[in-house]
C-alpha cells in the first residue's frame, strides 16, 4: 500500500497537468488512511476535529493553537503525542505525512492559514467564514486552483439532505420563478462589556495570535470568543452566524456570482459596550442578471442579536418569494411551502437539522473518490463575500456599486480599501496568486 510519503509525492506532479482526482482510479491509494492536523482548538475546531477523528479511515495526527491550555486540552482529549502539538503551524506544514489542515481558527487567520496550506499541498477544510475580507477570499480561491487541492467551506448545510432537496424544488418551479429572498439572523447575544488593556494571560502567544494583522496590544475582551466583533479580527454576527443564512438563501435564489449594488441600514441600536460591528443589521443585495424582466434577483438580510421574537419560531431562516408561491426554509430543520392563494403545499423532504458529519463526509468523499465538494473556495468566497461588502455599507453608511468582474467598488476609494487590508511584516504574510 503507498506510503502517506507517496500520495504526497503524486499529489505535487498535478502541477504539471495531472488532475487531482486521478488518485480516486487507484483504489488502495483512494483507501489510505488520511492525517489530519487541526489549527485551533476552540470549541468550534475540537467539534470539527472529532468529526474527522471518529470518521473511518482518518486520524487526527496534530493540534497545533498558540493558547498552550487549549492545546493541551485538545491533545489529551485526541491523545496527539506532545511531539504532534505545536504553537506552530509551519510544523504541520513541514510534515509531509498530513493530507488535510482543519483551519478553525479566528477570522482574520482564515484564509491566510488555507492559502499556506494549499500552498504546502494539503487539503483544507476551513471553518465560516472563508475569508477575513474579499481579497482574502479571491487569494484562497485562486490558491485552491494552482495547487490542485480540494478545499470545504464550513457552511454545513451545502451538504444537509433537507436543503439540498429543498433547493432542488426551487429549481423544479415548486413556487415559480424565485425572485427575491429574505433570510433572517436573530437570537439575543450578550454583550462584550468594557475590556482594559493588559499582559497577556500566560500560556497565550499573543503576538502570534495576531500574526499577519496591524499589531495591536492584548484587550481582555478581544480574545477567545470576542474577536469576532472586532474589525481587525473578526467579520461580525453577520460574517460568524449570518453566512450561514446567507449561503443557503444565496443557493435558493441560485445566483452564482456577485450582486453589483449593496445597501444596508443599522449599526448599534443595543449594545453598549466595545463591540465595532452592528447588533442591528438590514442589508439589500441587487443582482441584475442581464437586466431583463425575469432575471433580476434581490436578497434581503435581516440582523437583530438583542431579540428572541423571530419568524416561525426559528433564529436563522428563509422566506423564498416566488411568482406562484413561498416557501419557508430553515437550517434548523424546518420547511414550509404554500401555493399563490397562500395554501399549504405539501412536500417530501427528509427533515432534519444542519448536519456537520454529511459535510465531513462529502469532502473526503470529494478527496478520496472526487466527487463534487458541495462548498468549494468559490461558493464559499460569494456567500462570504456578502457579508464583507454588507458590513461595509453599513459601516459607511451608503449605497455601494460593486463590479463583479473586477471585484471592485465603483467611484469610492473609502470602500475600496476595506476590501483588503494591511499586514505587518509577519511569515504568514499574503502573496498575490
Amino acid at each position: 500500500m503507498p506510503t502517506a510519503a507517496t500520495r504526497r509525492a503524486f499529489l505535487q506532479t498535478v502541477g504539471a497537468g495531472v488532475a487531482v482526482g486521478t488518485l480516486a482510479a487507484d483504489s488502495e491509494a483512494a483507501d489510505a488512511p488520511l492525517r489530519v492536523a487541526l489549527i485551533g482548538c476552540g470549541g468550534r475546531g475540537t467539534h470539527d476535529a472529532g468529526l474527522f477523528a471518529f470518521s473511518p479511515g482518518v486520524e487526527l495526527a496534530w493540534a497545533c493553537d498558540v493558547d498552550a491550555n487549549r492545546l493541551s486540552a485538545t491533545a489529551a482529549k485526541f491523545k496527539i503525542p506532545e511531539a504532534r502539538s505545536t504553537g506552530d503551524f509551519r510544523r504541520v506544514l513541514d510534515d509531509k505525512s498530513v493530507d488535510i489542515v482543519l483551519v478553525a481558527t479566528p477570522d482574520h487567520w482564515h484564509a491566510l492559514a488555507s492559502i499556506m496550506a494549499c500552498d504546502a499541498g494539503k487539503h483544507v477544510y476551513v471553518e465560516k467564514p472563508i475569508s477575513h475580507n474579499v481579497r482574502e477570499g479571491r487569494l484562497l480561491v485562486k490558491a485552491a486552483e494552482r495547487n490542485r487541492v480540494r478545499v470545504q467551506h464550513g457552511t454545513q448545510s451545502r451538504s444537509t439532505a433537507m436543503m439540498i432537496q429543498a433547493v432542488a424544488l426551487l429549481r423544479s418551479g415548486i413556487i415559480g420563478t424565485v425572485l427575491q429572498a429574505k433570510c433572517w439572523n436573530v437570537q439575543r447575544r450578550g454583550s462584550i462589556g468594557r475590556g482594559q488593556e493588559t499582559p497577556p494571560p500566560a500560556g497565550l502567544d499573543y503576538e502570534n495570535w495576531v500574526g499577519p494583522a496591524t499589531f495591536l496590544p492584548y484587550r481582555s475582551n478581544r480574545v477567545h470568543n470576542r474577536w469576532t466583533w472586532w474589525r481587525h479580527f473578526g467579520t461580525g454576527d453577520m460574517g460568524n452566524d449570518g453566512v450561514h443564512d446567507i449561503d443557503y438563501t444565496r443557493w435558493g435564489l441560485g445566483v452564482d456570482t456577485h450582486p453589483t449594488k449593496i445597501a444596508a441600514l443599522g449599526g448599534k441600536f443595543h449594545f453598549d459596550d466595545d463591540m465595532e460591528f452592528p447588533d442591528t443589521q438590514q442589508v439589500v443585495f441587487e443582482y441584475p442578471g442581464d437586466g431583463a424582466p425575469g432575471n433580476r434577483r434581490l436578497l434581503i438580510y435581516e440582523q437583530r442579536l438583542w431579540s428572541t421574537n423571530y419568524p416561525y419560531n426559528v433564529d436563522s431562516g428563509a422566506e423564498f418569494y416566488g411568482t406562484s408561491g413561498q416557501m419557508l426554509l430553515s437550517r434548523r430543520g424546518k420547511i414550509q411551502v404554500v401555493d399563490a392563494q397562500n395554501k399549504p403545499k405539501p412536500v417530501e423532504v427528509t427533515p432534519g437539522p444542519q448536519d456537520d458529519a454529511a459535510h465531513v463526509r462529502n469532502f473526503l468523499a470529494a478527496i478520496r473518490k472526487n466527487e463534487k465538494l458541495n462548498a468549494d473556495p468559490l461558493t464559499g468566497h460569494l456567500s462570504t463575500s456578502l457579508c464583507h461588502l454588507g458590513n461595509i455599507a453599513t459601516q459607511l453608511e451608503r449605497t455601494l456599486i460593486f463590479d463583479p468582474a473586477t471585484e471592485a467598488i465603483v467611484g469610492d476609494e473609502d470602500a475600496n480599501r476595506l476590501l483588503s487590508r494591511e499586514y505587518r511584516d509577519h511569515w504568514a504574510r499574503p502573496r498575490d496568486a
